[in-house]
């Protein structure tokens, strides 16, 4: 659905799913990172234009999340070869995500429970914001 459409009947939401990597950018990420942070801005550029609507456009930001492919990448930055899903992963958190609160990989249905809330009428008030679903992993409060 447009933008636009969902103006005129002043009624929608407009969901970007992000990246922690917005504000924090992974040095060994810088391209992907760089995408992230202007998926930011495009969200909130875009919630300025729902003043005085009951439109809303947000972003959510998941930190590391199991998905397809996960065990692989986790087994690719592992020292040990042998290492279980399970071995790969702690030390992943250990190691490269140490300042993770969570100390685990998130998992889809926790992004999809903030989303659920942002689709729904609860969410009314919520609007330009960018909101963190990556387990405490970025340290600061903005």
């Amino acid at each position: 659905m447009k933008l636009r459409s969902m103006l005129e009947r002043n009624d929608g939401r407009v969901i970007f799913i992000s990246s922690e990597t917005g504000l924090a950018v992974d040095p060994s990420m810088i391209h992907y990172g760089m995408t992230k942070t202007a998926q930011l801005s495009i969200a909130r550029g875009l919630a300025g234009l729902t003043r005085g609507t009951a439109v809303t456009v947000n972003s959510v930001m998941p930190g590391p999340t199991r998905s397809d492919g996960i065990v692989d990448f986790l087994k690719s930055v592992s020292t040990n070869p042998d290492a279980t899903p399970a071995e790969a992963e702690a030390e992943f958190f250990a190691g490269a995500r140490s300042g993770s609160l969570l100390q685990r990989m998130i998992e889809p249905e926790e992004i999809a429970s903030m989303v659920t809330y942002l689709t729904s009428p609860l969410s009314a008030a919520t609007n330009g914001a960018a909101i963190r679903v990556e387990g405490g992993l970025i340290n600061s409060l903005s």
